[in-house]
């Protein structure tokens, strides 16, 4: 007699797919933590929480700059928390979180855009601070990342330093690719000058 594999569980529309025990143990140990903090465990997402806190919050720093960063970590967690139904499993846990991380911060510098449009003068041009004073002070290149434009950095670090295409960065921010090639020369430019200063 033949065995076959028994049939892929269907859910209810509008459900997500919970894994069980044994496909969340064979996709690995942060799949089972993933399954096992949206069932509710606050152990499994703690441990998930440790091992990838760090990456995140290089990311929030990269994009949104220094001092958002702790607060954005904080809020990508909590945003992570509360979607853990919606993780399938179909790519591995920290690639979820990290493009739910970045969509968070887009998400929130659009809204901060809007914001400013509707308080603040139009004529605030964000400028880079001030050249420092001591010659022998060397900048390393996160705090070369810092000093540009919020656009600018974070095409920088969607594409040099994250990988993704012109077309796919002018997907995830709502601009054109002769957008993104411009900021990104633009920010190079910067980060040129800002390195040999």
């Amino acid at each position: 007699m033949i065995l076959s594999k028994p049939p892929r569980r269907q859910k209810p529309p509008g459900e997500p797919m919970q894994r069980t025990d044994s496909e969340a143990a064979a996709a690995g140990p942060e799949a089972t933590d993933a399954s096992l903090a949206a069932a509710g465990d606050p152990r499994a997402f703690e441990r998930l929480y440790r091992s990838h806190e760090a990456r995140i919050f290089t990311l929030a720093r990269r994009m949104a700059g220094a001092e958002d960063a702790p607060e954005l970590t904080q809020e990508i967690f909590v945003r992570a928390w509360e979607k853990l139904g919606t993780f399938r499993g179909d790519s591995a846990f920290g690639t979820w979180l990290y493009r739910l991380g970045i969509n968070l911060i887009l998400s929130r510098r659009e809204s901060r855009a809007i914001w400013r449009r509707r308080h603040e003068d139009d004529s605030a041009i964000e400028t880079l601070p001030a050249r420092a004073t001591s010659a022998d002070h060397r900048m390393d290149f996160e705090h070369a990342l810092d000093r540009l434009p919020k656009g600018a950095r974070q095409i920088l670090v969607l594409h040099d330093v994250e990988g993704y295409k012109h077309g796919e960065i002018a997907q995830l921010l709502g601009v054109t690719a002769g957008t993104s090639k411009a900021q990104l020369f633009r920010a190079r430019m910067l980060m040129r000058a800002a390195l040999n200063a």
